[in-house]
């Protein structure tokens, strides 16, 4: 049951607000470029999941860069960058209008590029990959989840923000970027020459494999939590019921999160009562999204993950897992457990900031941590075409646990 407010993250889900500020006559004083810098530092102030502020007087920050000579929009952003910067983590930044722009599509439509999602590790402040998109020029290209990327065209990349480092990898369809690439520790860096090509953000893609099993499985992989997502997963387990299946694998290995909303409802289809998943302000105050008594089928369900499945994805394997509603197997997640709310400023630029932390049902809290599958099946990487063969043995561990019906077959 939601019981307060609806949460949304940025690799989580996005939740967008247009926040206009309440100026004083005092603050009539203030130039545009001014106002727009104390409008994030106010909306960081209200909403920050840590109210320590990384252990420093937010105000004084706050004097600190208004003093700051901005001249005009760029220097605003950069003091913004700055300012945010003092908070040591990655998650809570500026989007400027393009950067904010593209935001907004990745989880609409489609996009250009490489089709890698990316993170700063907090850690280590490196770059590093996610997941490499479903059929992607990255994914042809051998990137996996934690890879290091140490240069775009040349660009270090530890003197580049999250934003503009998938900035220089988008582009126009036919263009090339050059990565150099750290696989691990132990290996020499690698430099590849990618394409860039025209993504389709189709989320999910639905089959029944009648070959593998004894039994007709329903396969659905959902590759992101976009905004059509949640249609379309239920469109495929619909269709995926009228031809027959008699249990499931949701595949979301490589899925790098997305919406919240949409994760909290793609598993109120699979769980007909109980928690789905709890977030954490800064105050300590746990909300709680639950299932609805709504789902689509209560036949047996394997689900796979792997070191790329993150954030929203997380929540819905935590949820899956902690209800015993389906059986985990392949890799330990990313362990991305943090929330962003994204809020848009006036001129079109965006501030993504960490408002919460979440919790699976059985309260654990998984960032930096991950979830480790009931089944663990380490798997070198495969390519998009190989899914679901012989060479895929974390899909056929899951066909081996539904055709040995070990998998607990209930949605409630």
């Amino acid at each position: 049951m939601r019981k307060k407010s609806l949460w949304a993250g940025l690799l989580v889900g996005f939740w967008f607000c247009l926040t206009w500020m309440a100026w004083t006559p005092t603050a009539a004083a203030f130039s545009e470029e001014q106002k727009l810098l104390l409008q994030s530092w106010r909306l960081v102030n209200q909403s920050y999941y840590d109210d320590t502020f990384n252990h420093q007087n937010w105000w004084q920050v706050r004097e600190q860069f208004i003093k700051k000579p901005l001249n005009d929009r760029t220097a605003a952003y950069n003091a913004i960058e700055q300012m945010l910067a003092t908070l040591d983590e990655p998650f809570t930044r500026l989007l400027r209008p393009d950067q904010y722009h593209n935001l907004q599509i990745s989880t609409t439509g489609e996009l250009s590029g490489v089709g890698l999602q990316i993170n700063i590790n907090p850690d280590n402040g490196y770059l590093e990959v996610v997941a490499p998109l479903a059929g992607s020029p990255a994914e042809a290209a051998g990137l996996t989840s934690h890879d290091r990327i140490l240069f775009i065209d040349g660009i270090d990349t530890t003197t580049l923000t999250l934003d503009a480092a998938a900035a220089k990898m988008r582009g126009t369809p036919g263009t090339e970027v050059s990565l150099v690439i750290l696989p691990d520790q132990k290996s020499q860096p690698k430099t590849l020459s990618l394409t860039r090509q025209r993504i389709s953000l189709s989320p999910v893609v639905a089959v029944l494999d009648k070959n593998s099993s004894s039994l007709p499985i329903g396969y659905v992989r959902l590759n992101q939590f976009s905004a059509n997502a949640a249609k379309e997963v239920s469109e495929a387990v619909t269709n995926l019921q009228k031809q027959g299946a008699k249990g499931y694998i949701l595949d979301l290995r490589n899925n790098p999160g997305g919406l919240l909303q949409a994760g909290i409802e793609i598993a109120r289809m699979w769980i007909n009562q109980g928690t789905i998943v709890y977030t954490v302000n800064r105050e300590g105050i746990a909300d709680s999204f639950a299932a609805s008594g709504n789902a689509l089928t209560d036949s047996p369900l394997v689900v796979l993950v792997n070191q790329g499945t993150a954030s929203a994805s997380e929540i819905l394997a935590g949820a899956l897992q902690d209800n015993q509603r389906g059986v985990l197997v392949g890799e330990k997640t990313f362990g991305k457990g943090l929330i962003q709310s994204l809020f848009e400023l006036p001129d079109g630029a965006g501030l993504a900031i960490t408002v919460a932390k979440y919790e699976t049902p059985a309260h654990h809290d998984i960032h930096k941590l991950g979830i480790m599958p009931d089944q663990v099946v380490a798997q070198e990487p495969i390519t998009y075409q190989e899914i679901g063969t012989e060479k895929d043995s974390q899909y056929q561990t899951a066909i081996q646990f539904l055709n040995q019906k070990t998998v607990l077959a209930k949605a409630s």
